[in-house]
């Protein structure tokens, strides 16, 4: 069976990443085992305040940013948003529950818990993020978030431990780097001939996976 990989760099902060989820599920319920997905983290919200005061510093801060987020989130009524994002719960770091969640893949990759578990502990945390506007870069949530989705701590903290966790998502960080991606959420396909960034329509997410499926078929290069 003719395969499309796609990498796929999010931030777990990313509104847009959290919509794109539907995206990437809308891609899966299409194509099924014709696509697969490999998920890496890049870092956008590594050091929050800063870029609050930075990008919004004179456009109400905090209070600014929730406006914004609150408008863009209502043109996808599929997507909740919590109406006290980035007010009550200001999460200092994306890194931490990047290290964490890549420490439930790796754990899943070793076969520590079940299949679609490092999935489920994104979603789980992204959620509990933008709909329950809970403060996802403490060690509390991330482990609240695993359990609930059938993790072992205990594993997650020896994979933290021994560094395996913090390896893993240094690679991901320098790939990120490495392939010029600019943001989350971001789409490489083609061997990174092409790349999607940002708020990228399903269509042309779909047009870019059939053109690639057609093009192995035909032993033809991709137009798109």
């Amino acid at each position: 069976m003719k395969r499309v990989p796609i990498v796929y760099f999010s931030d777990l902060l990313c509104l847009w990443a959290h919509i794109s989820e539907l995206r990437v599920d809308a891609a899966m319920a299409t194509y099924g085992e014709q696509v697969r997905f490999e998920y890496r983290f890049c870092s956008v919200f590594g050091d929050t305040a800063r870029k609050i005061a930075d990008g919004w510093g004179d456009s109400g801060g905090y209070a600014g940013f929730n406006e914004h987020l609150r408008h863009a989130a209502s043109d996808y009524p599929e997507v909740r948003v919590n109406p006290d994002i980035w007010l009550t719960a200001r999460p200092a770091s994306s890194t931490g529950p990047h290290l964490f969640a890549k420490a439930v893949q790796l754990d899943e990759g070793s076969g520590g818990c079940a299949p679609q578990t490092y999935q489920r502990t994104v979603r789980g945390l992204r959620k509990a993020f933008f709909e329950e506007a809970q403060d996802i870069a403490r060690w509390e949530v991330q482990c609240a978030v695993a359990r609930s989705c059938g993790v072992d701590i205990a594993h997650i903290e020896a994979l933290i431990d021994d560094g395996s966790a913090f390896a893993s998502l240094a690679s991901d960080y320098q790939d990120a780097a490495a392939m010029g991606i600019q943001g989350s959420p971001s789409f490489v396909l083609n061997e990174g001939r092409q790349k999607l960034f940002g708020n990228v329509g399903f269509r042309i997410l779909d047009a870019n996976i059939h053109e690639l499926l057609r093009a192995r078929q035909t032993e033809q290069a991709s137009w798109c």
